[in-house]
């Protein structure tokens, strides 16, 4: 069915007024990163710095420990969405193979999950990790993100695996493969857009999480990129905007290079979930 022109129009307007809207935080965020304080104060503030500088990210680097702080980022999101797609591919596969009520439950329970505000874990998260004496500690916050993408990590990977044709896996049974040896060698191999598309999703969350590293974080040397940012503080609490905004640009760099290199196995892989067979 053929739109008309008006609609069409309308349509293009919309897309355009939507794109602005997510595309005007980020490029201020730029803008103010290579201003010099002068600017910065203004009464008529500008798109384009006049005198750009590169002075806010040299005392962004010398006031906070951004390299280290990145690490434990780095490390802490590549590890929980390492484990949270080993534990959701199988738990996905019996989720998604299994018709019975409580697959359907898990199911359920996964939709549901995702509605908790982090207030309302935080409380039982935090006396878990302090019986395990996980506080305070980068494997400690990895636990915690991985408990917390791994209910859209299941509910995710179950939609790729329902994509995939049964019968190549009862063709592997009827050569001698048990469930195992076809999850690994006939399902995990068709999976791996879907996978990729939620580990990254997995490691975005954790990159960008603040709560959950402010609250079980508390030596300087172990907290994250994010609570870092909040330490860019001048006289009475003011924020330090030019440090404040090349500390924030450098810490959304990472997202964006890894969607720019896996843009098109992501893309592929969500077309593949949607569909089924």
């Amino acid at each position: 069915m053929r739109t008309s022109t008006p609609a069409r129009v309308g349509q293009y307007t919309a897309l355009l007024a939507y794109l602005v809207f997510l595309a005007f935080p980020f490029l201020w965020l730029v803008s103010t990163a290579f201003k010099p304080p002068r600017e910065l104060g203004s009464l008529h503030p500008t798109w384009i710095p006049e005198d750009p500088t590169l002075a806010n990210f040299r005392q962004a680097f010398d006031e906070q420990p951004l390299l280290h702080a990145a690490l434990n980022s780095l490390l802490a999101a590549f590890a929980a969405a390492v484990v949270a797609v080993l534990i959701a591919t199988p738990m996905a596969y019996v989720v998604a193979r299994r018709r019975t009520r409580l697959a359907k439950a898990v199911t359920g329970w996964v939709v549901v999950s995702q509605a908790f505000p982090f207030v309302l874990l935080i409380i039982p998260l935090f006396l878990v990790l302090k019986n395990l004496r996980l506080i305070n500690s980068v494997p400690g916050l990895v636990l915690v993100y991985v408990v917390w993408a791994l209910p859209f990590a299941l509910w995710m990977l179950a939609g790729y695996v329902r994509a995939v044709p049964p019968e190549l896996e009862e063709a592997a049974a009827v050569d001698g493969a048990g469930r195992v040896r076809t999850l690994v060698s006939v399902t995990a191999p068709l999976l791996a857009p879907g996978i990729v598309a939620t580990a990254l999703f997995a490691f975005i969350t954790a990159w960008n999480e603040f709560f959950f590293a402010l609250v079980l974080l508390k030596t300087p040397e172990k907290q994250t990129l994010p609570v870092v940012l909040t330490h860019f503080t001048g006289a009475e609490g003011v924020a330090d905007l030019g440090p404040l905004a090349a500390a924030a640009f450098l810490a959304t760099l990472p997202s964006l290079v890894v969607f720019a290199i896996i843009q098109r196995r992501i893309t592929g892989g969500m077309l593949t979930g949607a569909v089924k067979s």
